[in-house]
């Protein structure tokens, strides 16, 4: 069990959820989401490696630079950057259940951010707590550390029943809906719930500081640990000392920029241009977001300090993604991320550790139902065949670079996002109606000329409308052109679209999702 300074007594005690999670694995049984591996995790690892997870919040691939994120872009060279990572639904809570699982939001049942589908509450209602990474990795002899944002609604309102320290995590620091402002928030510091003021407690550095002492006192047993940053979530709050960076900065002025899309579903429709005064609010929001990913990039910088300073670095795994991804101003669409535009399902994920390619780009299509049984796999272990997603383990070494893959990714979002609480909601008509949609990244489809590369979606209006965008020929998606379809590639489409929404399981999903 690991044992943690507080910060109230500077005394050692130990973390209270090691307790909770054994007893929830020896009432598991034979629950187990995972089987022991006859192959070893990586070429040449003798024991477990451990495994670093920072999860951003609402980062988008425009913000990965050298100029305001050095070190992300340095482990970009140092291990594998995946390309055409998707994430199931680019919203808060339900990517990060799937994350958490395994499992495609129609199995999750976690749609939104808040009750009566979606939130902390519907996670624990199902049942999710109990079926985390986090379990499979302690009941596989990790300690496991979890550090910033859970889940939305966690501990709000903040009491011992709805701020608990789940299973499966040894040491715990989670924050509530606090965490957003950067400070002034509340953590539940394994059990004991500290209020953290003052100019010196800036979020994202007070999870560095947490994460960094975890890692020197690890005591040579294999880790785990997630460190959920709510940068550069709104209200995009900088550390102070990043606060006057980047002056004069814009948000990238790409084609869909302040511009309407050809041929719109209906809850996009033709826009009024951006006024001056909203032009000017974007580009502050984007200053003050890469102002707040300086921060992180300073987490990634020191972790990766701690870890030499352990010699720790050549067994251990740091894995960089992000929950959503963003958008601002594309398609006359002020700031938000519920759509299926590339800006917001489209997300980093940067992989670096033993075995792993230097400097070498992913192009397979892969999403955040497949993090669960890559750190799984990474364990040593073998991920239950309920688990929907696939381990990457042989993208990260890749033996054979030819063997099949899959080729479409699933996005299935539940919209009416039309309640203020909502720290993701976004007004102005910025809010799609509910749909399924299929990313394709294949060289062969039925009924279709040659590769495909494509996003195309379905729908749940009166209408039952559909959008398609070559996105080869048409990169920041402003021309559907779904009327120009084909009742036969109608068909194809829909029918790949109804698959995956159906499938269960490892093989039924890996099956729906064309593997070539």
């Amino acid at each position: 069990m690991m044992t943690r300074l507080s910060r109230n007594t500077g005394r050692w005690r130990p973390g209270i959820a090691g307790v909770v999670v054994i007893a929830t694995a020896l009432a598991a049984g034979s629950c187990s989401s995972h089987s022991r591996s006859s192959s070893p995790a990586a070429p040449g690892i003798s024991k477990p490696p451990n495994i670093v997870f920072i999860l951003t919040d609402d980062l988008s691939w425009n913000l990965i630079n050298d100029r305001f994120a050095p070190h992300i872009t340095q482990l970009q060279k140092r291990g594998e950057t995946f390309d055409h990572y998707f994430v199931a639904d680019s919203l808060c809570c339900p990517s990060r259940s799937t994350i958490f699982t395994g499992l495609f939001p129609h199995d999750t049942k976690v749609a939104t951010n808040l009750p009566p589908d979606g939130g902390f509450g519907k996670f624990q209602s199902e049942g999710l707590d109990k079926k985390t990474y986090a379990v499979a990795l302690q009941s596989a002899g990790y300690t496991t550390s979890m550090l910033g944002k859970y889940l939305n609604g966690y501990g709000d309102p903040l009491n011992q029943q709805n701020a608990p320290v789940p299973p499966g995590w040894s040491d715990w620091h989670v924050s509530n809906s606090t965490g957003y402002a950067e400070f002034n928030f509340l953590l539940n510091d394994n059990g004991s719930f500290n209020r953290y003021k003052g100019k010196d407690k800036y979020g994202v550095d007070v999870l560095n500081g947490d994460a960094q002492s975890f890692i020197n006192h690890a005591g040579g047993k294999p880790f785990a640990i997630e460190v959920a940053t709510f940068a550069p979530h709104a209200p995009y709050t900088p550390a102070p000392r990043n606060a006057d960076d980047f002056p004069g900065l814009q948000e990238p002025r790409d084609p869909s920029f302040d511009n309407n899309n050809v041929d719109p579903p209906a809850w996009l429709g033709q826009r009024k241009a951006l006024t001056p005064r909203q032009i000017r609010r974007i580009d502050t929001s984007y200053r003050k977001r890469a102002q707040a990913v300086e921060a992180v990039d300073k987490l990634l910088a020191d972790t990766e300090a701690t870890l030499a300073a352990n010699h720790l670095s050549d067994n251990t795994y740091i894995v960089f993604s992000s929950d959503n991804g963003y958008h601002l101003g594309q398609h006359r669409l002020l700031q938000g991320k519920q759509t299926a535009f590339d800006t917001d399902i489209r997300v980093p994920l940067i992989v670096a550790g033993p075995g792993v390619p230097q400097g070498r780009v992913v192009s397979q299509v892969v999403q955040n139902v497949d993090l669960f049984p890559t750190f799984v796999q990474l364990a040593g272990h073998t991920p239950a065949p309920q688990i929907e997603g696939r381990s990457l383990v042989p993208l990260l070494h890749p033996a054979d670079s030819a063997a099949p893959w899959r080729t479409v990714a699933l996005v299935e979002h539940h919209g009416g996002n039309t309640d203020p609480a909502d720290p993701d909601f976004e007004g102005g008509g910025s809010n799609p109606t509910t749909y399924e949609a299929i990313r394709i990244s294949t060289k062969t489809l039925a009924s279709f000329d040659g590769p495909v590369e494509g996003v195309y979606v379905e729908y749940n209006d009166r209408q039952h409308e559909i959008e398609y965008y070559d996105i080869s020929k048409d990169p920041f998606e402003q021309h559907n052109i779904a009327s120009q379809l084909t009742a036969a590639q109608r068909s194809t489409l829909h029918g790949i679209v109804a698959g995956m929404e159906n499938c269960h399981a490892a093989s039924a999903c890996w099956d729906a999702a064309l593997p070539r």
